[in-house]
């Protein structure tokens, strides 16, 4: 089943081994589109962003996401898939004995980029992107959790994706920080139409930079209202 929009899941139940997490799970999500994802610790927003990025595969149901098949995925297909998605962790995952640049020119050249001029320039494009311009040379054990955080955001703008799964990308920073950190995802989702779909537990960014919520609860994905939380 492929669909339209980025994400199209429709009557699936999704697994961790042997073990059902989610059940009856339908989601849409179309470009340009913020979502928070939101439940208790446990629930199965994990499990849901691995099978969106292929980490899990989807036994029942249909699901597409950003035009592949989720129930044709193999071990060729799944690293094409990622290449057009953009992926945030919270616990950054940089690597940490080589400095801001050369983090991001590795994701380049593992993926296949050659030329030095196009990888040198796609750099500055997403550094400068994240308000990270003048950092490049920075080593991530000289930089901010907050600093850091932009830079797992720039190496998920590396192949200008479509959408962008963030995993609690917030769950490591100061309020303040968390702040700056919304207002650069917000502002990447309205200027360049990138879709976002957000795990979070953290209820007061929903009310804050209030959008679209899908929680998930009693092993079922529920569309509601931020009033409604």
């Amino acid at each position: 089943m492929i669909s339209s929009n980025l994400v199209s899941i429709r009557n699936s139940n999704i697994y961790q081994g042997d073990t059902m997490v989610l059940k009856d799970v339908n989601l849409e999500v179309g470009p340009g589109e913020f979502i928070y994802l939101i439940g208790r610790t446990g629930t199965g927003k994990s499990s849901l962003l691995k099978t969106l990025y292929g980490e899990l595969y989807l036994k029942e149901g249909e699901g597409s996401v950003v035009g592949f098949d989720l129930k044709d995925l193999n071990w060729k297909k799944i690293p094409e898939l990622r290449r057009n998605l953009g992926i945030v962790f919270q616990d950054f995952r940089l690597l940490t004995d080589r400095n801001v640049y050369d983090n991001l020119e590795f994701v380049l050249k593992a993926i296949g980029w050659k030329d030095k001029m196009m990888i040198k320039e796609k750099i500055e494009n997403v550094l400068s992107k994240v308000g990270l311009k003048n950092k490049a040379i920075k080593m991530p054990y000289e930089m901010s959790g907050g600093e850091q955080q932009r830079v797992d955001i720039a190496r998920a703008l590396l192949n200008n994706p479509k959408l962008i799964l963030a995993d609690e990308p917030t769950g490591n920073l100061d309020p303040d920080t968390t702040d700056e950190i919304m207002q650069l995802l917000f502002n990447i989702c309205r200027d360049f139409q990138t879709a976002f779909i957000m795990a979070t537990h953290d209820y007061s960014i929903i009310q804050k930079y209030p959008a679209r919520v899908v929680r998930i609860e009693n092993n079922e994905v529920k569309e509601i209202s931020p009033l409604g939380m």
